[in-house]
């Protein structure tokens, strides 16, 4: 597996502000010192690439900036106290120092250093921790803290040197960036999108254009997405809503071959700026579910972030995830709130027309919502309130990444290891197989195979194995062998079956909450058994990749992120009919759940798919997709009406201002 770029220069911590501005206090260089120290006490410095910054030239920053506005921030070194004073008050919401244009010019460079790094394949992904910011600066013009556009420039200069076609940019910050917006927004070569506070353009930056309807302009209309957070407190559930119902789905489609993301960090709980309830632990699910797009290409640049604690806790989740480390059991996912559900329908009228994963969105709605109607109280006192959170648990990947049970004569993959007969058997295990699943025959060999695989999900349930793959001679019996084998473990541990493939519903799901059970065929069922049984049909069968990617985002991901399963059974049946490519999103899609315990069941014959598969369970970014055309009606139709059965029952699968929601009071 290539490395995890970490780029940091302790010379861009060597400004700060100069007089007194209450709008530019928070931006202090400790957001540098905190965050990067806790990458070391961690240890996850040490397991990066370290790669040096360099300045950015001003051929790069002409990517972007206007030869004027470059020209005016080159004289700020020379600047006195009160010339840097009048120069700062010709923009908004920022501050200039002698040694800003320095750090300013590394903060650019240290982003195109991360573009090489990962273009050339020196390293997988990496991020950059820099100040100052860059998402607010525009053509002509510093805001909000940000000199030049890091993030833009980036963008640019890896479509301009690498022959880059398609570029997304992810915004998680919880401002808008609107520098990146206007550098773009007539740009069908990137897809920018932004989630922010908005409160109907009550808070900063308080443009028009920050809301769900700036779609981009002529031919880059549809290729600027902004999702308006109407109140604050978004919690988890309200982020990973909006990647699973709008930005995962339209990212897919548009297809990147880099992503891009402003990695700000004030979205998180604590920040005085957002003042949300997301905590640290979702940024390593966010990272996780972009790193399966663009072959794994991905540069996280620093933004912002201005509660230390979360900001240290957020960047370690992040750089966690980019190592391949697996990311942690989700935490408090009580699905998405009111407020939230309007906003995301909202966008996904708006952009309905210009993406085909979309075309099925609800209209806009048509009651009184938040998003146009309700007045915000002026005046109000800036919240004063005091966000308690615990500390993310810590990270262990397991000494085993990968094990396989595989018969005799099947090679083992690299990096993975065989997990055979070799094992000790527990003998109690031994008796219950006999008894309830070979009653009727003498056969060693299954006995054995059988054994040997409850031996593997024992080892996965303590954590000393992270993911498994069975090739075995009847699925159906070992999905029954796994599936009890985990009921009568731990009291909290729960299971995730996802079938692919055809026939009839493969096991028995009890209604007890212990296994969710939801399977891919081109059968339709007439009637739900039960809220734990999901029968998604594809009449066009799995090879219909667009149809079968719209199931897994709109109903696989956010009914398995709800359930929080303890271990992933993926079983590929008779007739699975999946492209390769399409598997393997899902095993690494899937790995975000369960903290990476995923058990891949194949039959024997299969041998050549296990190569590829345990490349994935390793953590190797699944191939591109491609861009694929739109799913056929039947297929959507299929879906949407089994999405509207459930939506009461799973609240992660609502999308619209009508369904209930999580009704906060914030």
């Amino acid at each position: 597996m290539m490395g995890t770029a970490l780029i940091y220069d302790e010379e861009m911590t060597r400004y700060r502000l100069l007089w007194v501005d209450p709008a530019c206090k928070i931006e202090v260089p400790e957001r540098l010192t905190v965050s990067h120290g806790a990458l070391v006490e961690s240890g996850l410095a040490a397991r990066c690439v370290s790669i040096p910054v360099r300045e950015a030239t001003d051929a790069d920053i002409l990517l972007v900036h206007s030869e004027e506005y470059l020209e005016a921030v080159k004289k700020t070194p020379y600047m006195t106290l009160e010339e840097l004073k009048d120069f700062t008050l010709q923009y908004g919401d920022v501050y200039f120092h002698p040694n800003i244009y320095h750090c300013a010019k590394l903060a650019a460079g240290a982003a195109l250093q991360l573009v090489d790094s990962v273009m050339t394949g020196k390293v997988r992904n990496g991020m950059a921790l820099v100040r100052p910011p860059g998402h607010h600066s525009m053509r002509s013009a510093a805001n909000g803290f940000c000199v030049f556009n890091n993030v833009a420039i980036a963008a640019q200069y890896a479509k301009q040197k690498y022959g880059i076609k398609r570029v997304l940019i992810a915004d998680w910050d919880i401002h808008h960036g609107q520098g990146v917006q206007y550098c773009f927004e007539d740009d069908p070569s990137v897809l920018y999108f932004s989630w922010h506070r908005y409160e109907h353009q009550k808070f900063w930056p308080q443009l028009r254009d920050s809301d769900f309807d700036s779609v981009g302009k002529e031919k880059g209309a549809g290729f600027n997405i902004n999702v308006p957070w109407n109140k604050v407190g978004m919690k988890n559930s309200d982020y990973l809503s909006i990647f699973c119902h709008l930005l995962l789905p339209v990212a897919y489609e548009f297809c990147p071959d880099l992503v891009l993301v402003c990695a700000g960090f004030d979205s998180a709980i604590g920040d005085p700026e957002g003042e949300m309830c997301a905590t640290p632990d979702i940024f390593a699910h966010l990272t996780h579910l972009l790193m399966n797009l663009a072959g794994g290409k991905l540069c996280a640049v620093l933004e912002g972030g201005y509660n230390l604690t979360s900001l240290a806790q957020s960047v370690c989740q992040t750089v966690h995830t980019l190592l391949g480390d697996p990311p942690p059991r989700p935490a408090n996912l009580d699905g998405p709130c009111k407020s939230a559900l309007e906003s995301l329908q909202c966008v996904r009228s708006a952009h309905r027309q210009y993406w085909t994963c979309l075309e099925h969105a609800a209209d806009l709605p048509t009651c009184d919502i938040s998003t146009k109607c309700i007045k915000l109280a002026e005046g109000g006192e800036e919240s004063t309130e005091k966000r308690v959170w615990p500390e993310p648990q810590r990270r262990i990947t397991p000494a085993v990444r990968a094990a396989a049970v595989l018969p005799d004569g099947v090679a083992c993959p690299d990096k993975c290891t065989r997990f055979g007969s070799s094992q000790d058997l527990d003998p109690l295990e031994v008796n219950k197989l006999k008894e309830n699943f070979l009653r009727d025959t003498e056969d060693s060999d299954a006995l054995l195979a059988l054994s040997t695989l409850i031996s593997l999900v024992k080892k996965m349930e303590k954590n000393e194995i992270c993911s498994g793959l069975a090739l075995v001679h009847d699925i159906s019996l070992a999905m029954k062998c796994v599936v009890q084998s985990v009921a009568a473990s731990a009291p909290g541990n729960r299971l995730l079956v996802v079938c692919v493939g055809d026939g009839k519903e493969p096991i028995d799901i009890a209604e007890d909450g212990k296994t969710l059970l939801v399977q891919f065929s081109n059968k339709e069922s007439k009637e739900l058994k039960g809220k734990y049984y999901i029968p998604v049909c594809l009449k066009k069968g799995k090879s219909d990749m667009s149809g079968f990617i719209q199931a897994v985002f709109s109903l696989l991901l956010p009914l398995g992120y709800e359930f929080d399963p303890s271990l992933v059974l993926l079983a590929q049946m008779p007739g699975g009919g999946l492209y390769e490519s399409a598997w393997l999103q899902l095993i690494g899609l899937l790995q975000g759940l369960a903290q990476g315990h995923t058990l891949v069941l194949m039959k024997e014959g299969e041998e050549m798919c296990v190569g590829p598969t345990v490349s994935s369970l390793l953590g190797d970014p699944a191939p591109s997709l491609g861009q694929f055309l739109a799913p056929q009606p039947e297929d959507v139709e299929s879906v949407e009406s089994l999405r509207h059965r459930l939506k009461a029952d799973w609240k992660l699968i609502q999308t619209t201002a009508q369904d209930t929601g999580r009704d906060d009071e914030h």
